[in-house]
């Protein structure tokens, strides 16, 4: 069973950065992305930045250049730097991997979350 220890969320001022960083456990498969989403009150979840095992990273438009992501493999770990936030930015963010499992199949699996709320 994929386990999640997600960590860094929490309460941040407009302009100011946060760490997200996500530990993930009990998979015996390498994973392919590995990334983040987040879902505000009212909306649907959306991907805000994601990043292959190659190294070629995605972010959401309304990230681009304010967030950056990276991954330790060997520790089976991601982390989502998040500079000049903004109210919009709150949300719950949630860790997620894909399993490589064999061509072309990825299983998904994404963690309980993490609150990251953004006062103006």
């Amino acid at each position: 069973q994929v386990q999640f220890e997600e960590s860094g969320g929490g309460l941040v001022q407009a302009g100011g950065s946060l760490t997200l960083s996500c530990v993930v456990s009990g998979s015996m498969y390498a994973f392919y992305h590995m990334g983040w989403y987040r879902q505000a009150p009212g909306h649907k979840r959306e991907l805000v930045a994601s990043m292959t095992a190659s190294g070629d990273r995605n972010y959401s438009d309304s990230v681009w250049g304010r967030f950056a992501i990276s991954r330790e493999d060997d520790k089976n770990t991601v982390h989502l730097l998040m500079t000049a936030l903004k109210p919009e930015d709150t949300a719950v963010y949630f860790c997620y991997v894909d399993e490589a499992r064999g061509l072309d199949y990825l299983v998904p699996h994404w963690g309980q979350g993490t609150q990251v709320t953004v006062s103006s």
